[in-house]
């Protein structure tokens, strides 16, 4: 059974379409079908988000469909200031990657403490097939700081200004072994609820 992997952003289609196809899924990506829709997303949560991606891309394209969305958010901020969903999007504005790294090293600055400021993704999952809807969260930790890697990843700028403890180095900056090794353990979890949810279809 072919699976669509629902999204346009090419980090996440490096890491997460790619595993999935080393566990033996037939991944088909919206680039592979062809398929481009204006999909607005209103969710107020990234799981909200997920889900609203996935019926709409399985509705559109007849595949089961899985989708992923981020939400940000810091230990010290404002519930006004919060990113949540709209991690790119800023007072209405959506940043382009150099804005991104620049917004979020001022928010470090203005409410981190020795140049670090601590937080976490929260990943919403979502697998929809006709009147099937799985759906999955997980949160995982960061520590930005205000000091930035001139590497900039494509499609994920902040890895630019994120420390991963475990090899004292940004995240933009990691081996594809490290990088592996670290969000392999990291996403254990969320694929093996994709993996699972797969086999029940």
């Amino acid at each position: 059974m072919k699976i669509l992997f629902a999204t346009t952003n090419k980090a996440k289609i490096r890491y997460y379409a790619h595993k999935l196809k080393e566990y033996g899924v037939d991944i088909l990506t919206l680039s592979d079908i062809g398929l481009s829709i204006d999909v607005e997303e209103t969710g107020k949560t990234p799981l909200e988000n997920a889900i609203i991606k996935a019926k709409t891309y399985a509705k559109a394209s007849q595949y089961p469909t899985i989708s992923l969305d981020d939400g940000l958010f810091f230990d010290t901020l404002p519930d006004m200031l919060q990113p949540n969903t709209h991690v790119r999007r800023v007072h209405g504005r959506y940043l382009n990657d150099e804005e991104m790294i620049e917004h979020y090293i001022g928010l470090v600055n203005q409410y981190g403490s020795d140049g670090k400021l601590f937080g976490y993704f929260l990943k919403g999952v979502a697998l929809s097939y006709g009147e099937t809807l799985l759906t999955f969260e997980k949160k995982t930790p960061r520590c930005f700081t205000n000091q930035r890697s001139p590497i900039i990843d494509e499609g994920y700028p902040l890895a630019s200004i994120q420390m991963i403890p475990e090899f004292n180095k940004f995240k933009s900056e990691l081996s594809d072994e490290e990088e592996m090794l670290s969000m392999d353990v990291e996403q254990k979890e969320l694929f093996d609820f994709m993996i699972q949810s797969i086999q029940r279809l």
